[in-house]
């Protein structure tokens, strides 16, 4: 065991007591401890702030039975608590046996300590006492950020098949403590996605869940638990689950203050038949720990994101600024169209031309077409090449929308395998914006996307697709699956393996390929999505209103670059009082900028306004993407009027800040805005950028966190400023 020379504390890493089951994973400001009882069963013991030794862990028993109703087990803080015995409260897994038994008796049988994806592991393994059922729990450590990932896989031992009826990833607890605590997650619907929303932790359940089959946009797979946080002071617990599917996060409170956080692939329908020998692997559930607020959560899973989730070599590249065609043409897409787009585009200092929805066959509205994914004819009769070709001879790489999961009834692939969709026998296939929901899970579904995508992208030389899904599963049937006696309570997962598996091929045999998520917007945001695209459309809705408050909510999850924002023509319905275009792009430079409005009918001094914005975004972006983001003010706390976001370069050498007002109906000046994470004495200059009168001042760290800095917004309403900091000296 490994101990720093100068303070005697343990180091950061995966640490086993001697001679006693107990381990302590110790990161650089928290410590996660579980031990084994005399029983064999596992139980977590402390996570908090960082412990210096095993000398400050209790010891490891069970609690004592208080009554008949408050019983030894349900009391317990066991680590992957099963359903069976006498156990009330979270549970993590349930399965029926071969006999007909539904109760799991998990016992530890053993440990060992090893390294996956980069990150050091404890694998801990659990049997059950008498059935031939292993449950191994992952416990990677992120000791930079403060991070446990969890994940949970089962092993039948046996040769006859074990049904498993819920399959979580973790549980995690909390214990009871004096000052109250608060629950963060975020909520929404489409157009209104990441809407945050804050209660009291109190005695119940709290669940939050996606019954649809994708991530989805009512509830995001992510919470945070404070007391008494701010943006930047107290303790926070957070977490989210890494799943494209449906989820299930429940958080369950006793009278007396202990918390149990429960999550993973929703069991709503689910069920998944273990054959003989044969596993199954939960997704992860990551977790973490911070005593600097919810800015100190999000600069955690950021950085996670950044350097372990995200495909690589484009997570180490700047996301270019691109165009997307759709708010211009909508369905009109031809070559000659497209083609004077890409050229106002490229005029712009855009890198990145995107031709989106209608392309291919009979797609003149969204009622035809799905499916069929090969170039029109008609509004292509010289095939796509000489677009690509054209975007290429502007600078600029190539992308363009699709959306495999879905068919239209009206569709060359409908027609010739109306079996390839969800449905049962004898019920009607119900459609959404006129399309059905293809059963990816197929292994002929999945060579055919392959086939028709990968041939789409490798002969025009396509650098980037924008993966839609726009509508939830419904009738999740697979009647060849279920006469062949499987399991047709199996497709939940088995759609988002297919969809894992078709990314994971299409990148592994194009490895340049970007991929953007996006589901009806932002219904497909979470860490498994990530683990295999490069951003996320947080929203179909582009007003800079809502989405102040969308990019808040999302910035929980997603880090500056991967959050795709346009500025678009949106809205249409202000006549008298337009926002301003710099107002628009503002909103837009917080994350992965984009342009979406319809350039042909932009105005020459709109042109030029926007090209100088996306040269300022470009000087800015190394910063924008990946510094660490904090929201100075909170449009949500501010009913939407004010808003300001920091990103700050990891050395506080350099900073970028953007402020918001949406209305002055007093004509009052703005407060000053402190700023956060600069080097108190040095001296640092700054600039608004983009302004003609951009004079530089120079402050110090510590007037720039405590005084705070005057905003150049004047008095008007909707007013924005983007403040560039660069380090003096020290």
């Amino acid at each position: 065991m490994q101990t720093d020379k100068i303070t005697g504390e343990i180091a950061t890493g995966i640490h086993q007591q001697a001679g006693n089951k107990s381990w302590l994973l110790v990161t650089e400001h928290s410590s996660y401890a579980l031990g084994v009882t005399e029983e064999g069963l596992l139980l977590q013991l402390y996570w908090g702030a960082r412990l210096p030794s095993f000398n400050d862990l209790p010891s490891v028993q069970l609690p004592a039975e208080r009554s008949s109703q408050d019983v030894t087990l349900t009391l317990a803080r066991e680590e992957y608590p099963a359903l069976g015995g006498l156990r009330y409260g979270e549970f993590a897994a349930q399965a029926v046996f071969a006999d007909g038994t539904r109760d799991i008796d998990l016992r530890f049988e053993g440990a060992e300590i090893g390294e996956r994806q980069g990150l050091p592991e404890l694998r801990l393994r659990l049997r059950d006492a008498v059935y031939p059922l292993d449950v191994i729990l992952s416990y990677r450590v992120d000791s930079k950020n403060d991070l446990i990932i969890r994940s949970a896989s089962f092993h039948n031992k046996g040769d006859e098949a074990i049904l498993l009826e819920r399959a979580f990833s973790a549980v995690w607890h909390l214990p009871a403590q004096f000052t109250p605590r608060h629950l963060t997650t975020l909520a929404g619907h489409w157009g209104g996605e990441t809407r945050i929303q804050r209660q009291p932790v109190v005695a119940g359940t709290v669940q939050i869940e996606s019954r649809k089959g994708v991530t989805g946009s009512n509830a995001y797979p992510w919470f945070a638990i404070d007391t008494q946080a701010t943006e930047q002071l107290s303790e926070v617990y957070f977490g989210t689950i890494a799943w494209s599917g449906s989820w299930n996060l429940r958080v369950s409170t006793r009278i007396t203050g202990e918390t149990a956080i429960a999550g993973g692939i929703h069991d709503h329908d689910f069920a998944w038949t273990l054959a003989g020998q044969q596993s199954f692997e939960t997704p992860d559930f990551v977790a973490g720990f911070a005593q600097d607020g919810i800015n100190g959560s999000r600069h955690r899973l950021h950085r996670y994101i950044r350097e372990h989730v995200l495909p690589q070599p484009q997570a180490s590249q700047p996301r270019p600024v691109l165009y997307n065609s759709w708010e211009a043409t909508f369905f009109d897409v031809t070559e000659e169209g497209q083609s004077k787009l890409a050229e106002r585009a490229a005029e712009l200092g855009v890198e990145l031309f995107v031709v989106d929805d209608g392309w291919f066959p009979a797609r003149n509205h969204d009622h035809a077409g799905l499916g069929d994914w090969r170039i029109d004819p008609q509004k292509f009769p010289n095939g796509l090449q000489p677009l690509v070709n054209r975007v290429n001879e502007l600078g600029m790489q190539f992308g363009i929308w699709v959306e495999p999961e879905m068919v239209n009834p009206d569709s060359d692939l409908y027609r010739a395998h109306p079996d390839w969709i969800y449905h049962f026998p004898n019920r009607p296939r119900s459609e959404a914006r006129n399309q059905l929901v293809l059963n990816v899970g197929r292994q002929d579904v999945q060579e055919y996307l392959i086939t028709v995508l990968d041939k789409l992208i490798g002969d025009h030389n396509v650098s980037f697709i924008k993966w839609d899904m726009n509508r939830p599963i419904s009738e999740p049937g697979w009647p060849e699956y279920v006469a062949a006696g499987n399991n047709g309570r199996e497709v939940w997962v088995r759609h988002v393996e297919g969809v894992y598996t078709i990314m994971d091929t299409l990148r592994a045999r194009h490895p340049n390929l970007s991929i953007e998520s996006c589901s009806s917007g932002g219904s497909r945001a979470d860490l498994g999505i990530l683990e295999r695209t490069d951003q996320v459309w947080s929203s179909d809705n582009t007003h800079p209103d809502a989405r102040l408050f969308i990019q808040e909510g999302i910035s929980h999850i997603l880090p500056g670059r991967v959050m795709g924002d346009w500025v678009t023509d949106t809205p249409s319905d202000r006549v008298w009082n337009e926002i301003p275009l710099s107002y628009r792009f503002h909103v837009a430079m917080m994350g992965m900028l984009g342009i979406g409005g319809h350039l042909m009918h932009w105005s020459k001094e709109d042109l030029a306004e926007a090209k100088r914005w996306i040269a300022v975004y470009k000087q800015i972006r190394p910063i924008v993407q990946d510094g660490e983001q904090s929201w100075l003010i909170s449009p949500t706390a501010t009913e939407g009027n004010w808003a300001a976001v920091e990103s700050l370069t990891t050395d506080a050498s350099e900073a970028v800040v953007f402020a918001f007002r949406r209305t002055n109906p007093f004509w009052e000046v703005a407060p000053r805005l402190r700023l956060q994470g600069l080097q108190p004495t040095a001296r640092y200059s700054v600039q608004s950028l983009g302004q003609t009168d951009n004079e530089t001042q120079e402050y110090s760290g510590a007037a720039l966190m405590n005084q705070g800095i005057a905003l150049p917004l004047g008095r008007s309403s909707y007013a924005s400023c983007i403040l560039h900091l660069r380090l003096i000296n020290r």
